[in-house]
């Protein structure tokens, strides 16, 4: 496992303190000016720094004491110190170099007592193969947003331990992971997460609770495991991309590439029991499972 990181023993000169040992707009700042750490747009770099919100996320994300949580993109520890105390157990994956060997610094520091409870994984989420420890049973992060919908649908299909899921994205992608079908926003990413989990909006973040303060509004979305429909997962995706590919039209024609010919495609949605004038947005993740399954020419391509 590359990268694995467990805590320091000789951490910064720990920064103004809040109560609870939660980063203030004043402690990012510190641990930035002591790390030179400039944040990118590449990287999806904005830090939280209410301590309210910390508190409000940590709530919604309903945690238990037995619960292990893997958080993505911790940054300098905002939301790790917030959820430390709450769990058994924080499993951070860090893709910056500089803040996954800070991190752990930054918890001795602030909440020693709990330190002993967390791992740092310095890596690209959307590389991983595994994660060391007890398997997590809660995902709960600040996803950069430029990779959240691929990370979330990574991380839901590698780690079947996880039960529930609270990630804080672009407002817009919140809106599209949650919609329903026949919504405007319903789409790909909404169909792909239902394969996994039943899954809701849970509230707004605003942008001055961020540094740097982004150019989008942000959003809460929480997810909630459940058995996935009957079929293949990569035929059925390969579906969904085809169908959502020409979205205006008519499945019929939509999927006329992926099932060989448009009589093809209509053969296999009438098998299905699905009107070929239908179009994509229309149809629900087992709609597209079922589909997936009906006879030959079927795409196993993700």
């Amino acid at each position: 496992m590359a990268g694995l990181r467990q805590q320091a023993r000789a951490p910064l000169t720990p920064p103004s303190e809040q109560a609870d040992g939660l980063l203030g707009p004043a402690a990012i700042r510190e641990l930035a000016q002591q790390l030179d750490l400039r944040p990118t747009k590449a990287l999806g770099q904005n830090f939280l720094h209410d301590a309210n919100t910390i508190r409000k996320i940590v709530r919604t994300a309903a945690l238990t004491g037995d619960d292990v949580v893997c958080e993505v993109g911790p940054g300098l520890g905002s939301l790790t110190l917030g959820l430390l105390p709450v769990s058994a157990h924080v499993t951070a994956v860090e893709i910056d170099e500089r803040l996954a060997g800070q991190l752990p610094r930054t918890v001795v520091a602030r909440l020693p007592d709990v330190a002993d409870r967390l791992t740092v994984v310095a890596a690209d989420a959307l590389r991983l193969t595994g994660l060391p420890g007890p398997p997590p049973t809660a995902l709960v992060a600040n996803l950069p947003y430029n990779i959240a919908v691929p990370v979330l649908l990574h991380l839901l299909e590698l780690l079947p331990s996880l039960r529930t899921a609270l990630v804080l994205v672009q407002q817009e992608v919140a809106d599209r992971l949650a919609a329903a079908p026949g919504s405007p926003a319903y789409g790909v990413p909404s169909v792909k997460a239902a394969w996994y989990a039943d899954v809701r909006r849970a509230g707004s973040v605003p942008r001055p609770v961020f540094w740097p303060v982004p150019n989008v509004d942000s959003g809460l979305v929480a997810l909630t495991r459940r058995p996935a429909p009957e079929g293949d997962r990569a035929a059925t995706f390969a579906v969904i991309d085809a169908a959502f590919a020409m979205r205006r039209k008519g499945l019929r024609a939509a999927l006329a590439r992926w099932a060989g010919s448009p009589a093809e495609a209509e053969a296999r949605l009438r098998a299905a029991g699905i009107a070929p004038t239908t179009r994509g947005e229309q149809l629900s993740v087992t709609d597209f499972a079922r589909l997936a399954a009906t006879g030959p020419g079927r795409d196993d391509r993700q």
